[in-house]
């Protein structure tokens, strides 16, 4: 599974941090935000240039499922000729 690698130069504490087994260092800070919350940071804060590949993997890392069709953003695609 693939999942954001933060430049840690510029975000030394990122909540987006992972060990080096891939596992979130600050998970709790995850588990701690309600439904809503996640929604706005993965659409309009921190999360909102992260791939849909990056957010869908996040959220179920987290347990949150059920909000991947709220961020991810459906991509259109152009009708082949």
């Amino acid at each position: 599974m693939y999942f954001y690698k933060p430049d840690y130069s510029n975000e030394i504490n990122s909540p987006f941090a992972r060990d080096n087994e891939n596992k979130l260092i600050r998970r709790s800070y995850w588990l701690d935000l309600p439904d809503q919350s996640l929604i706005l940071l993965f659409t309009n804060g921190i999360g909102k240039n992260l791939t849909n590949e990056e957010k869908r993997n996040h959220l179920v890392d987290i347990n949150r499922e059920h909000l991947i069709d709220k961020i991810c953003i459906q991509e259109v695609m152009p009708p082949d000729d």
